[in-house]
């Protein structure tokens, strides 16, 4: 590459941008339930299988093909991501068409879900090498636009359904998704070898904080700092989901909403899940890290043990909105977190293996809340289980920070002496 033009990283991140704005539409799937279900003449419970699956394999492949991604490079995982996905949503176009509930469980599910792990982590560790100065800005902007993805396309698809019926929609969706990926894989690549932006180089003044290591994804798995990533994301993920997933109920029962008024909170929900992203992930930049995550929940196990006791209505919103922004947060910082943990050589490999975190708390999450509020039959019992769990998480982030604390005075050290 040294004979070529350096690319603009800034368009690299808009690059990323384009992809997580295209797979986040899955975010969207609540505004296709009913249409679809409608033509299968199901219960919509059983339509939503199709996006479980589409999640669960999400995860799944993050995790087994975070390693092909590191191999191939951004450009061919993402050309991956935007046929899969797009042939994804096309399928499910036919299957519409053909009534074949299978077909569908397939192509949204399987091939869509494929889709949508291969994008999700392809551009972020690119990113991640383009801003080794602003790791937690640049991962936030790309994940934020998968956060803010229902809020362009949930509209969008509704007008669709509504002018060309639901097997045409589906059509054009997949065309636009394929168009809009396959475009953004074209300019994304990794940046050259040791790459430094302006300012940073050796000579120029500033310099940026070595990373702790620089290992592979096997080598991560030997450490205990995978681990307590994991546990982290995999609580933070849980109590978020579950309280997204119920939250034009809560709603209803907390503050006495009308079921419009609840779906309307439900829509900001979504706004503060995608500022949450960006604002969390750049002040991680200043913050550091491990003190970022401490924050999240220490906030946490304060807000779920206090809403049940909250009656003011702007309060329990600003507490609840708090929450999803951390939730949100917690996604966009996570990158970043792991290129200092374990640096740039498999960031790809491990962070999918983490992701698969976010496939079984979608399950667990819900399922707690379900549970303890039919043996109890009280939200406020259910919000004080989540505050628990977020003890368990801020034990774990105090360990984290520990351990990272002590890896950069080892570091130090070994500077001062060599």
């Amino acid at each position: 590459m040294s004979g070529q033009k350096l690319k603009n990283r800034w368009l690299i991140a808009a690059s990323a941008v384009g992809i997580h704005i295209s797979i986040g539409s899955v975010y969207a799937y609540s505004v296709m339930t009913n249409p679809v279900k409608d033509i299968f003449d199901v219960d919509g419970s059983v339509i939503k299988w199709a996006f479980k699956i589409a999640i669960l394999l999400l995860g799944l492949s993050a995790a087994f093909l975070g390693r092909w991604v590191e191999k191939v490079g951004p450009k061919v995982s993402g050309t991956a991501a935007g046929l899969f996905y797009g042939f994804g949503i096309l399928g499910s176009g036919l299957a519409v068409q053909l009534e074949s509930l299978w077909l569908f469980y397939l192509c949204y599910g399987v091939i869509g879900g494929i889709g949508l792990g291969l994008g999700y982590i392809t551009p972020v560790s690119t990113l991640v090498k383009w801003f080794p100065d602003r790791r937690g800005l640049a991962t936030g902007m790309a994940i934020m636009g998968f956060g803010f993805a229902a809020l362009i396309f949930g509209p969008v698809m509704q007008s669709l359904f509504d002018a060309v019926g639901v097997s045409t929609a589906f059509y054009i969706l997949g065309a636009i998704y394929m168009i809009l990926i396959l475009s953004s894989a074209r300019y994304i690549e990794r940046p050259p070898k040791d790459y430094l932006p302006d300012g940073f180089k050796p000579g120029e003044g500033k310099t940026i904080k070595a990373d702790i290591s620089n290992i592979t994804a096997n080598e991560a798995l030997k450490t205990s700092r995978f681990y307590y990533i994991w546990i982290m994301m995999f609580i933070n993920i849980s109590c978020g989901i579950a309280i997204i997933s119920a939250a034009s109920p809560m709603m209803q029962e907390k503050l006495n909403y009308t079921p419009m008024e609840a779906a309307a909170i439900v829509g900001l929900i979504g706004v503060f899940n995608g500022l949450g992203r960006i604002m969390w992930s750049s002040l991680s930049d200043y913050l550091g890290r491990a003190n970022t995550y401490i924050v999240f929940f220490a906030f946490q196990i304060l807000a779920f043990w206090l809403l049940p006791q909250i009656s003011m209505e702007l309060a329990f919103l600003v507490v609840l909105f708090t929450v999803i922004t951390m939730y949100g947060g917690g996604f966009a910082t996570l990158p970043a977190f792991l290129g200092d943990l374990f640096g740039t050589k498999q960031l790809g490999a491990i962070h999918g293996m983490v992701l698969a975190a976010w496939g079984l708390a979608g399950v667990v999450g819900p399922t707690i809340y379900d549970v303890v509020k039919n043996a109890t039959g009280s939200l406020d019992a259910t919000l004080l289980v989540f505050a628990g769990l977020f003890v368990v998480a801020l034990i774990v982030s105090l360990l984290m920070k520990r351990t990272v604390t002590q890896a950069y005075r080892k570091i130090n050290k070994d500077l001062k002496f060599a």
